[in-house]
């Protein structure tokens, strides 16, 4: 039995077996990233798990180091080259970089990369972007950290239209591409998310993306802080002239495992989902307009994994 609904065949009942979701939610995981250090052992174990159980996807961060935060200096692997393994290593899952920023590549490069890691998926890839927000890593690596939205809008132009087959030719500020094209010629697309929370940003990507995302903290961690966000969304997309409707929404959970882990610092602001509470807070994140939640689990594990597959399938028999 399949835990989780997925697509086409979701159908959430109450304690009474009454029909509380009739619409499908995927529900995604995050993999860990300086929660502790993981070794690739490690990935393939979760990675496998999260496949066994019923997930609809992975995600991964696309980051370089942390530090000066008060907590200790820790940096994870690189994201894309794990990526890569693990879309050889699974056969159902849906892969997904969650965000990359477009201040760490080059954006011609970057689609080049998002295709090839298509074609290895057999289309299971999905491309999240944003423009980047911690100096730390750009400093460190020798990255640019000014005209953050202005770089960003320059090459999410360049990404997307050779995304879209397109032959591109562009002459900005700071990128520049001369009758680049993406071949062999795809069989597969990845599909495009925003993770940007500002509106400039937003005008500039929804009447292109697939769908968007944000992160738990962003929405406090909460249905209520989903729906408000979402509706905002849908505002910018009325503005720029796309159908809402056409635009995928999901939203990233923080869930407590284990309360004894400390893998990451608890904020008030917007509290972890404890286990118990899981199936009514997916519900109603469904209610509120979600596709699709990222489960954030403290601690990130295999263990983990198995252990909200199995609850969530015993409260869905």
């Amino acid at each position: 039995m399949t835990p989780f609904p997925t697509a086409g065949c979701g159908r959430w009942r109450d304690g009474y077996g009454s029909p509380r979701m009739t619409r499908a939610l995927r529900i995604g995981v995050q993999l860990p990233e300086v929660e502790r250090e993981v070794r690739w052992p490690e990935y393939v174990s979760i990675a496998k798990a999260a496949e066994d159980v019923g997930f609809d996807s992975i995600w991964m961060g696309d980051h370089y180091l942390y530090r000066g935060d008060g907590r200790p200096e820790r940096g994870p692997w690189e994201s894309w080259t794990v990526l890569s393994a693990l879309a050889a290593i699974t056969d159902r899952v849906r892969l997904g970089s969650l965000v990359s920023s477009l201040a760490f590549h080059n954006p011609a490069v970057l689609a080049k990369k998002a295709a090839t890691l298509a074609e290895i998926s057999e289309g299971r890839f999905d491309l999240g972007v944003g423009a980047g927000w911690n100096r730390t890593e750009f400093d460190a690596f020798g990255l640019p950290f000014d005209h953050r939205a202005s770089r960003f809008e320059e090459a999410f132009e360049i990404v997307r239209r050779l995304r879209d087959g397109e032959r591109v030719t562009h002459e900005g500020r700071f990128h520049s591409v001369n009758d680049a094209v993406l071949l062999p010629e795809a069989h597969h697309r990845p599909r495009l998310v925003t993770g940007t929370e500002g509106d400039r940003l937003l005008r500039a990507t929804l009447p292109h993306v697939d769908g968007w995302n944000t992160w738990f903290d962003d929405i406090g961690n909460s249905p209520e802080g989903f729906a408000a966000r979402s509706a905002h969304i849908s505002t910018i997309a009325e503005e720029v002239g796309r159908d809402p409707s056409e635009i995928d929404r999901s939203a990233c959970v923080l869930v407590s495992v284990d309360p004894s882990a400390k893998e990451r610092p608890v904020d008030p602001a917007y509290p972890p989902v404890t286990l118990d509470g899981v199936e009514g807070h997916l519900r109603q994140m469904s209610e509120a307009g979600a596709d699709e939640t990222i489960l954030v689990l403290s601690p990130i594990t295999e263990t983990s994994i198995r252990i909200l597959g199995e609850t969530l399938a015993a409260l869905h028999e």
